[in-house]
């Protein structure tokens, strides 16, 4: 199997069944936009290739938070007045590039797994067209006019229909070009249009997790599903400190703070960060920022620290976990971090790409004792709370 993988994730509706002040998609989900991590899974996969958004042209800037820091997604484009105009508009976007393959995804399954993405790409090859289904348990039973039962369904031949939904992508696009220029737009799903365009379906495993979040009661479900998956509750400490030298400023919780003084090391030498990191490394038992970054290798001299702490944050996602909090500590006589504690606390939060009510800075002096009391030099203690799938290991 090969060639060029992509996916188009709709997040165009405006989800009124759920309420809320803003569309659906955009509404948080243990502490993320629900399209963030729809988004996050098939950027992290393997496989594919592209990843192109849908959204609807106002929510740009909701869209703009949801995603910040999410990597290589294409530019969204917008949608149109229906689902099926919003899958178009992300096939037609997709057009230059002609992949292989193309996925097409719901903003509203936020649980969809590498295992998942993994078969509808196998799927998809092999058949042109492909959906995963789940079997139905219930006894369906279709009615007449009078809601008198007309005829009891044979559940062994049923399945329910979920996304990412799997096609040739020249297929699909002519599907809908053709559907277009028909006045045709009654369609439920992406695989009946395949179906009126005269492609055989083939349908393959689903996930049962993989729910559509619609109403209310779903999101209070999805809420309670995500944090029992996490039920992992780690913490680790971290600890850092740093010699002043000449300067005229220093790098503090990811931002610059003028001073008298710089700090001596090898990167930029944020205590506060590097504490941080740590703190994230030790909570999942994956050693420390030395191993991972040793002040040896020139290629991290004057380096950013907001690189680090990234990169310790994406072990935690590696892991299908996430960060609940972050609390760090900052001891010196001066620069006085008061002022500019709120700033550091939303630098963090978006580079650990969490809720700023989930970073906590605080600062104190060492009551002129020690190092840090002659003023020789700063130092940070950081605790990392965080959530991972239960596991034996």
């Amino acid at each position: 199997m090969a060639g060029t993988v992509a996916a188009v994730v709709v997040a165009a509706g405006r989800g009124e069944r759920a309420g809320g002040d803003v569309p659906k998609q955009y509404r948080s989900i243990a502490g993320e936009p629900m399209v963030r991590p729809t988004l996050r899974a098939f950027l992290a996969h393997r496989q594919v290739d592209y990843v192109q958004p849908v959204i609807n042209s106002a929510d740009e800037r909701l869209y703009g938070a949801a995603t910040a820091g999410l990597g290589r997604l294409l530019p969204a484009v917008a949608g149109g007045a229906t689902r099926q105009a919003s899958v178009r508009a992300g096939l037609e976007a997709l057009a230059p590039r002609a992949p292989d393959l193309v996925l097409i995804h719901d903003a509203a399954r936020p649980f969809l797994t590498d295992a998942l993405i993994d078969r509808a790409i196998t799927a998809g090859f092999a058949a042109g067209a492909a959906v995963p289904g789940i079997a139905v348990a219930d006894t369906i039973k279709a009615i007449d006019e009078a809601a008198h039962v007309a005829e009891t369904l044979d559940r062994n031949r049923l399945r329910s229909v979920q996304t990412p939904q799997a096609f040739s992508f020249k297929l699909i696009l002519d599907a809908h070009r053709r559907a277009a220029a028909a006045r045709l737009e009654n369609f439920t799903d992406d695989a009946a249009l395949a179906e009126w365009a005269g492609q055989p379906v083939s349908v393959f495993e689903g996930d049962p997790g993989n729910v559509k979040v619609t109403t209310n009661e779903d999101f209070a479900r999805a809420e309670i599903a995500r944090l029992a998956a996490l039920s992992d509750v780690r913490m680790g400490n971290g600890f850092d400190v740093h010699a002043f030298t000449d300067g005229d400023h220093i790098m503090l919780g990811g931002i610059r703070v003028p001073h008298t003084r710089g700090v001596m090391g090898h990167s930029d030498a944020d205590v506060a960060l590097h504490a941080l990191v740590d703190a994230i490394l030790g909570a999942l038992a994956d050693g420390d920022i030395g191993q991972h970054f040793p002040p040896s290798d020139p290629q991290w001299k004057g380096a950013a620290s907001d690189r680090f702490l990234s990169f310790a944050c994406e072990r935690v996602r590696a892991r299908n976990g996430m960060i609940a909090h972050l609390d760090v500590t900052i001891v010196c006589e001066t620069p006085r971090v008061s002022p500019h504690r709120d700033a550091m606390r939303a630098r963090i939060a978006a580079i650990a790409d969490i809720s700023v009510a989930r970073v906590a800075v605080k600062a104190t002096t060492s009551e002129k004792l020690g190092f840090a009391g002659r003023g020789e030099g700063i130092l940070a203690m950081a605790t990392a709370t965080i959530r991972l799938p239960w596991s034996a290991t």
